[in-house]
């Protein structure tokens, strides 16, 4: 191809030369005889890239003789810019100068040099990871008291977590691969494997992705930004403890916390963080996003653990420390328990992250003025922008009153999408297109029926028993038999998307093992109920505020669950270290 082209060009010369030939020798006359020969081939810098070439005596059609083998096989595979100078001798004896320029993609016909073909399908690598710890699970002895389904439901589900750390393909492809494997090796059944799709949390999430459109699309996201910004904006820092302590007011009052999370505070952070020009796509995800995400990510599980009423699954660990010790702990007793130790949390997070993942922009004293003037570009609110506010005004209050009258959080926000769809302030195509909310609607409904089935098969069961047997075997004092109770309790929740799963699956047995060692019993239960909440900050996936900050991309998944790990050994350093001697003040010891 390159050849072509460039004995296309020479022959343009050729040509032009006879025809200046043929001026030259009178009317009609023909330039015959002619010696043509290049000086070389030289690439765009200059350099010399193929020798010189004499072609011989050419008619005006004969300079297509340069064969492929007269250009530099070095070029095999990329784009040949190449410029030649063409001499030509005419019927006179004169030489006549002809620059050719010509550009090809050489075709590769050499079999040796054709660029090899790339793979395009799943990382392989970390694939095979995945794929290996399934195996290996799957082929090891069966526990005696545990089931072969049960076993093969945790290697798959095991094997599905290993691929979402690795990513080998998306998060969604590799859950519904998860499902596919328990669905071919007949581990579940379609309908047990697709049994989550029909749980309230995984559409409530994907519901507050439509929310966060709506929000910004209309302009309010940026309204109330900006609004936030001239009041707190001069820091980054500041900006954060706004939005932080603005959740903690508002926790004891919406008992969803995916409904807090990505209702309300995701389409707020989302906004900030794109006013202030960081957005993932770009490549300026750490200029203050990344930063921001995951601080409201990690403040919105030490405030869901301060009250009862912060998580829907607290009253379940209630219920069930009634049932295990005989009294029923109060609002204000949890609330007042939780109170130091949750405030220190709340007021140190932002700090440590501001320090080991800090934003970009620390410091932005134009902010608040920028911010001012933006707000008096955008003059009165819009109709969308007061139809959203209508919308998003009924739905928290449903989410905050709707269960005294029997509406639930996902028939609120179903209410609240249905305006903004009936009024057009958002279109279907666009809840269509909103590709991570039916991502994380993907591979969190996934998950949970894995969790969940692994509870019903008897697994968790089984593992909670051989902890309160090797506990209560250890003839330890009460404060090292708590403390490995509560580390056991808090760091199996890896093995579990939802946390009402796991205060159902494990509350009780842990519970009783504690006060069986001799843990003061209204203590324990408290600390179990404050875990049940803090746990969910190791994953991506463990609790209900993880998935909508997590799906906005700002910050990578390996950083995600690093800074859950080393904040999780922060949270239980605080809540022993100061809730301890807070408990003992307050009489619980």
């Amino acid at each position: 191809m390159a050849a072509a082209r460039l004995n296309a060009g020479f022959a343009a010369a050729n040509a032009r030369t006879g025809r200046s030939g043929a001026r030259r020798s009178g009317a009609g006359g023909a330039a015959t005889g002619r010696n043509v020969r290049t000086n070389g081939i030289v690439g765009r810098r200059g350099e010399r890239v193929a020798p010189a070439v004499d072609l011989g005596a050419h008619s005006s059609h004969a300079c297509a003789a340069l064969s492929a083998d007269q250009i530099p096989r070095a070029t095999s595979g990329a784009r040949l810019d190449v410029v030649a100078r063409a001499i030509a001798s005419n019927a006179d004896g004169q030489e006549e100068h002809r620059i050719v320029r010509a550009s090809a993609a050489s075709s590769g016909a050499s079999p040796a040099s054709a660029a090899p073909v790339q793979w395009k399908g799943a990382k392989l690598k970390p694939l095979s990871y995945s794929l290996l710890t399934g195996v290996i699970i799957w082929f090891c002895p069966t526990p005696a008291g545990v089931t072969a389904q049960a076993w093969h439901l945790l290697a798959i589900f095991l094997a599905t977590i290993v691929g979402i750390i690795t990513q080998p393909l998306p998060l969604g492809a590799v859950a519904f691969m998860g499902l596919g494997a328990t669905l071919l090796t007949g581990t579940l059944k379609f309908a047990q494997a697709f049994s989550a799709f029909s749980s309230e949390i995984p559409w409530l999430i994907a519901l507050a992705f439509f929310f966060s459109r709506g929000f910004i699309k209309t302009g309010l996201g940026n309204r109330i930004a900006y609004y936030i910004v001239s009041a707190f904006g001069s820091t980054t820092l500041g900006l954060t403890y706004s939005l932080v302590f603005a959740e903690a007011l508002l926790a004891p009052a919406i008992p969803s916390l995916a409904a807090r999370a990505g209702g309300i505070f995701l389409p707020l952070c989302k906004a900030l963080a794109q006013a202030c020009g960081s957005n993932p796509d770009d490549g300026t995800a750490k200029k203050m996003g990344a930063y921001l995400m995951v601080t409201c990510f990690q403040t919105s599980t030490i405030t869901s653990a301060m009250f009862i009423t912060a998580m829907a699954a607290n009253p379940l660990s209630v219920n069930l420390a009634a049932a295990a010790i005989g009294h029923t702990i109060t609002w204000g007793q949890w609330a007042l328990a939780a109170s130091v130790p949750g405030l220190v949390c709340l007021i140190a997070v932002p700090l440590l992250l501001y320090v080991f993942y800090p934003p970009e922009v620390k410091d932005s004293p134009e902010a608040p003025v920028k911010a001012r003037e933006e707000l008096k570009k955008l003059g009165p609110m819009s109709a969308d922008e007061k139809i959203m506010s209508v919308a998003l005004a009924i739905t928290v209050g449903l989410w905050i009153f709707g269960p005294a009258i029997g509406v639930g959080s996902v028939a609120a926000a179903l209410l609240g999408l249905s305006i903004l769809l009936v009024s057009g302030v958002i279109t279907w195509k666009e809840c269509l297109a909103e590709g991570a909310a039916w991502d994380t609607l993907s591979w969190f409904a996934a998950l949970i029926a894995m969790a969940a089935f692994l509870s019903k098969f008897g697994l968790i069961s089984w593992f909670s028993n051989n902890v309160v047997t090797i506990v209560s075997n250890m003839g330890l004092g009460w404060q090292p038999a708590f403390l490995i109770t509560s580390l056991l309790y808090f760091y199996s929740h890896y093995l579990f998307a939802s946390g009402a799963a796991h205060i159902g699956a494990m509350y009780t047995a842990f519970l009783s093992v504690a006060t069986a060692c001799g843990t003061p019993p209204v203590m324990a239960a408290l600390v179990l109920g404050f875990f049940s909440n803090l746990m969910g900050c190791t994953t991506h996936y463990g609790i209900g505020s993880a998935p909508p900050y997590f799906g906005t991309g700002y910050v990578p998944l390996p950083t995600w669950w690093t800074i859950g790990a080393c904040l999780s050994v922060f949270y239980i350093a605080v809540f022993f270290g100061i809730g301890f001697p807070w408990w003992s003040i307050l009489g619980l010891m």
